[in-house]
């Protein structure tokens, strides 16, 4: 069973009981971000499968679960839950000291019918479980990305592929699987401007939060000076949708926003104005929730926003996308960190990268990237969790069943996992010499535990068990002084189409 049937197993459970997941999560195994560690990537024992499956099972059957009058339970039922899931249970799964699931108390049975009341969902809108703020908490994202090197190295390894492309008329295709807060995107079309100064651009951006929409919007109004004849697309469709600009479900098409903006002006102050002045079209449209299958992120309504400049309307007008679907055929693809680490590899290939190799025209390339380990950022997490390695699959297995997933539509394409001098580079924490002394600020040791998780994508529920006795700092400050700074590795892999 794979982690999304088990969460869809969940979900379904939790609707027709009414029982929110993280309730659901404390009185099945004591682990109340269950649910959320699932969709996040994490693994658990089979031990612990089983134990959610005979929860399930057990008030399934017996018509147990109920809402409360004032929202408390009866003593005897918290002692029945105690006694279901093993009291003290940790997040590996086991069940109290003896590691082993106690049988469901028949008190459950005889409280629940105090209170024959049933319980009554809350409509969508309000409920919590929809309040969805994406995978990564936004304040380590964002500290990681002001203190760290990674978008100027990425964006750098990625126009090292400038030059082993061959674009054809009307224009140079981009498409950018996962902008995030843009400085790859922006850093990009800057390199391609140095390389092809003379042909029109046509970019492709998918993002399904808003608050990095917001960000890479931000940083894109001196494009349209620089670069004029610029046809800039942000959408929020999922991996194999986003490239084609086309919605294949018949009731998602249906409700499909489509938006274009022709910038009037000349300079980058008034294109400004006219980009910001989409905010409110962006907060009502460019929403997201969990879906009830799967888990993962999804759009409350599918998006596609189409920017270029007016006065460059008729030689754009080529390549100017239409509702309905266009023309995949890109150039270049980037795919910087498209998947968390810990995520099920069929998951990376089926929903990630396959799509986006089928989305490659003649003489195409699809670079893409992700956190690699083996690095002062890795160890500082082991020193906290010895053994602990989310980096569990490399670009070898990744081309591997990239390979097996297209089958005979792969022929046309050359998958190019190179040696390491090339596949691996380097980014760093910015630091001065002096904040590496014999005492270390602070401030640098939280930017430095902050890239280490960030990267290493540890979860919530575990850090809570670290950051109480200051352990955490001193591995931090460790690991710093041995290292004299600290640094992350990356890993890229390529796949090309072959130009006839």
């Amino acid at each position: 069973m794979t982690a999304q049937e088990l969460l869809a197993e969940i979900s379904d459970f939790c609707r027709q009981t009414g029982l929110a997941e993280s309730t659901f999560g404390r009185r099945a195994v004591n682990d109340g971000k269950l649910a959320n560690r699932l969709r996040n990537g994490g693994r658990i024992t089979t031990e612990t499968v089983d134990r959610i499956h005979a929860f399930m099972q057990a008030n399934r059957d017996a018509g147990l679960l109920r809402t409360y009058h004032g929202g408390q339970r009866p003593p005897s039922f918290i002692a029945s839950d105690r006694a279901a899931v093993g009291d003290g249970a940790s997040d590996s799964g086991a069940s109290g000291p003896a590691g082993k699931l106690s049988p469901p108390s028949t008190a459950l049975i005889s409280t629940a019918s105090a209170f024959p009341k049933p319980f009554m969902p809350t409509p969508a809108p309000h409920d919590p479980q929809r309040n969805f703020r994406f995978f990564d908490n936004r304040q380590k994202y964002l500290l990681f990305v002001n203190t760290c090197s990674e978008k100027w190295v990425v964006a750098h390894r990625v126009g090292q592929e400038l030059v082993n492309i061959h674009p054809r008329p009307p224009s140079v295709r981009l498409f950018d699987a996962g902008i995030g807060d843009g400085t790859v995107l922006a850093r990009v079309m800057r390199a391609m401007h140095d390389r092809f100064p003379a042909m029109p651009f046509y970019v492709v951006g998918k993002e399904i939060s808003l608050e990095d929409t917001r960000l890479t919007l931000q940083k894109v109004p001196d494009r349209f000076v620089e670069h004029p004849a610029t046809v800039l697309v942000l959408t929020n469709l999922a991996y194999a949708d986003a490239p084609w600009l086309h919605v294949r479900s018949v009731s998602a098409a249906s409700s499909l926003v489509w938006h274009e903006v022709a910038l009037t002006g000349a300079t980058a102050h008034r294109f400004e104005e006219q980009i910001t002045d989409l905010e409110p079209f962006l907060a009502e449209n460019w929403k997201a929730r969990v879906s009830p299958k799967t888990g993962n992120p999804v759009y409350d309504r599918p998006v596609v926003l189409v920017i270029f400049r007016e006065d460059h309307r008729f030689l754009l007008d080529p390549i100017l996308p239409r509702p309905g679907g266009t023309q995949a055929a890109y150039d270049l693809i980037i795919a910087s960190q498209p998947y968390r680490a810990r995520a099920p590899i069929e998951f990376k290939i089926r929903r990630v990268i396959a799509p986006l190799a089928r989305a490659l025209g003649p003489g195409g390339r699809l670079i893409a990237i992700h956190s690699h380990g083996n690095d002062p950022g890795l160890e500082i997490v082991q020193r906290l969790w010895p053994g602990d390695n989310p980096f569990i699959h490399d670009r070898h297995q990744i081309m591997k069943a990239v390979k097996q997933e297209l089958g005979p539509a792969g022929r046309e394409l050359n998958f190019n996992v190179n040696s390491d001098n090339r596949a691996l580079f380097r980014y760093d924490m910015h630091t001065l010499p002096s904040e590496l002394s014999d005492s270390i600020g602070t401030s640098t040791l939280f930017a430095a535990w902050n890239a280490a998780i960030y990267v290493a994508q540890v979860e919530d529920h575990r850090l809570a068990e670290v950051v109480n006795d200051g352990r955490y700092l001193d591995a931090t400050r460790e690991v710093l002084r041995k290292n004299g700074g600290l640094w992350f590795f990356d890993e890229s892999y390529v796949i090309s189409r072959r130009r006839s």
